[in-house]
């Protein structure tokens, strides 16, 4: 409070003004004009943000976005910091299985001997820095030579803000002038495909129902939307086009059964862990036709379709922004 004249104003603090503004309990000895402190035992320990490692099990219903969003953490942070257990695929999440929780955003990284900090910072977009100076690493940064680490061999390292490549377990364009670009992908990829029906490209619900039973759209980690429905509900084409992979992949992408429909312009829908397919390469089909029914082949903890739209231009887009809802 402004005082413009000290000889009018004067200022006394008391006891209850002390009390009231900091909350400290206080008393005063009538024979004293000292004021004493109340004696306390209770001691308040000030919290602190986490810089360790801690371990997640995983419980039914778990996903990395949910564990994610638990620990307010991104859930490639999740898939980032579990890479030697998930082997950079977020479908192998598994009941009981323990996973590293980071405390901030970013990468655990297994230190190799002879490895420079300078070359992880590079392979993870930070300067080398920030990794010296996280204290969840234990690195003094006044006794550290990057020269000579001194880091024990498969010690791990938080990489603070880290990002490291998201693997695309994903079919590759498989368009109707060269199919056989899929036929690495497995057994279900065609050999020359040139005509076809072309689609309008407007896109309808592939399924009956729409709801969504695991994974929505969220990229990196994952490119299109799960649909639940029962097993063998029939899958429909989204538009019109013509089938440029039909059949079973390999062990590698986890798509299991896949039909891949391509409708000309760049533009494709992949729908996959069918149970099984009805149609087959070089076939036309046209909006809603049957093209297989829902399962849970290949890399799959339930039944469900996976469903993308994909553009040369523009990669896998999201699926909710295109899809015409028909109800």
């Amino acid at each position: 409070i402004p005082i413009n004249n000290t000889e009018e104003s004067e200022i006394t603090p008391t006891a209850k003004v002390v009390e009231t503004t900091f909350n400290i309990p206080l008393i005063t000895n009538p024979d004293s004009s000292a004021i004493s402190r109340e004696v306390k035992l209770e001691t308040i320990i000030p919290s602190r943000e986490r810089v360790e490692v801690i371990i997640h099990t995983v419980v039914k219903g778990d996903s990395l976005f949910i564990i994610g969003a638990q620990y307010d953490l991104d859930p490639t942070t999740i898939l980032w910091g579990n890479r030697e257990a998930l082997g950079d695929d977020f479908r192998t999440i598994s009941i009981g299985q323990e996973l590293n929780i980071l405390p901030v955003d970013g990468v655990y990284h297994k230190y190799k001997s002879g490895e420079s900090l300078e070359d992880i910072a590079d392979e993870y977009y930070v300067e080398a820095d920030e990794i010296i100076n996280y204290p969840g690493n234990n690195i003094d940064p006044y006794e550290f030579d990057q020269k000579k680490p001194n880091i024990r061999d498969n010690s791990w390292l938080i990489i603070p803000d880290g990002e490291a490549d998201i693997v695309d377990w994903g079919p590759p364009t498989i368009s109707r002038d060269n199919p056989a670009v899929a036929y690495s992908y497995g057994p279900g990829a065609c050999g020359y495909v040139y005509e076809g029906a072309l689609g309008e490209l407007s896109f309808y619900w592939p399924t009956s129902s729409q709801w969504i039973s695991g994974y929505d759209f969220n990229p990196p980690i994952h490119k299109g939307i799960d649909i639940g429905a029962y097993d063998g509900a029939p899958i429909l084409a989204s538009d019109h086009g013509v089938v440029v992979y039909s059949g079973w992949t390999n062990s590698t992408s986890g798509y299991g059964i896949l039909v891949v429909v391509d409708h000309g312009g760049g533009w494709q829908t992949i729908y996959a862990h069918l149970s099984y397919t009805s149609v087959s390469c070089g076939q036309s089909v046209w909006r809603g036709d049957p093209v297989g029914g829902m399962g849970t082949t290949g890399n799959s903890s339930g039944i469900h379709l996976h469903f993308e739209i994909s553009s040369s231009l523009y990669g896998k887009v999201n699926p909710w922004l295109y899809l015409v809802n028909t109800e």
